[in-house]
């Protein structure tokens, strides 16, 4: 895969997750969901999502799923990492926890017009103060039409969606920039 790391994507939970299914299904274990999703959630918060692989939203510490009916298929994805990394310790130390405001379950999923108004990664606002180069990066991509932009997971890549194919290869000097269309 082409996640570089520190971006904030999941690269090393996915890859534990994919692990414990791969050794399920080498060595015939025959264990179901519930008992892989047992194993990694010990491995790490995030592991747990990527033994169903789908979207969904996740409470708790990332192990408590609700199935969500996501259609993003004929959206363009740009994601774009900075050359700056920012350690998971060092993102958790900065963010203060706090309720949202708006329970993300009400929302329709599918109008993704909406998301910029709803869905907010609260690692943003400290991370941005500390590295501006990360808050230009998601200012750049609605700039250029980004319906909906973010930094991924506690940093330091920012992924935009887009309606339509948008060439971004070229805006972000320095960056590793990925861009393609979802199936």
């Amino acid at each position: 895969k082409i996640i570089p790391m520190g971006a904030g994507l999941g690269g090393g939970s996915s890859d534990a997750a994919f692990m414990v299914k791969l050794l399920n299904d080498t060595f015939q274990l025959n264990m179901e969901n519930k008992q892989m999703l047992e194993i990694t959630a010990k491995i790490g918060s995030d592991c747990s999502f990527f033994i169903e692989n789908k979207a969904m939203f996740a409470s708790g510490k990332g192990d408590i799923f609700k199935n969500v009916d996501l259609n993003l298929s004929n959206y363009y994805l740009v994601i774009v990492k900075p050359s700056v990394n920012i350690s998971t310790q060092v993102a958790y130390s900065l963010i203060k926890p706090k309720k949202g405001s708006y329970n993300l379950e009400n929302i329709d999923v599918n109008d993704i017009n909406n998301w910029k108004n709803y869905i907010i990664n609260d690692f943003e606002e400290p991370i941005f103060l500390k590295f501006s180069e990360i808050k230009n990066i998601k200012e750049k991509l609605y700039d250029v039409g980004a319906v909906y932009a973010s930094m991924s997971g506690s940093g330091s890549a920012v992924y935009g969606i887009f309606n339509d194919y948008v060439n971004t290869l070229n805006l972000f000097d320095g960056c590793f920039v990925w861009q393609g269309k979802l199936n």
